[in-house]
């Protein structure tokens, strides 16, 4: 069995799926952006590269990726939607970074 935690903030969403199989954490990332052309969620899991990280289009406008984490880390990530960098509005928490100048948000799992 498996324990679901959904966070929305706002007009985004966090869904962790904890396995109790393996050390994993599914978190899947939701992001309403009808008008954007692409969407990717990049951080400390993926080395900030957003062509591991992009989130695919529904028909409804909404973007939405699945990405399998190890628990008992923290990540910091941010959107990036057509160019842009943006937090998520409600993180787990918001943690400074002097390379990108600005705060990065942050995913405990």
């Amino acid at each position: 069995m498996f324990c679901i935690e959904i966070k929305n903030f706002g007009t985004m969403a966090i869904k962790k799926q904890y396995l109790k199989s393996k050390p994993v954490c599914k978190v899947t990332f939701t992001v309403p952006a009808d008008e954007a052309e692409t969407v990717a969620v990049v951080g400390d899991f993926n080395k900030w590269n957003p062509k591991k990280s992009g989130l695919k289009k529904l028909k409804n406008g909404t973007f939405k990726g699945t990405f399998e984490l190890p628990v008992e880390n923290s990540y910091e990530f941010r959107y990036l939607i057509d160019g842009n960098y943006t937090n998520d509005g409600e993180a787990d928490r918001y943690q400074w970074n002097d390379y990108a100048g600005t705060e990065n948000a942050v995913l405990e799992v």
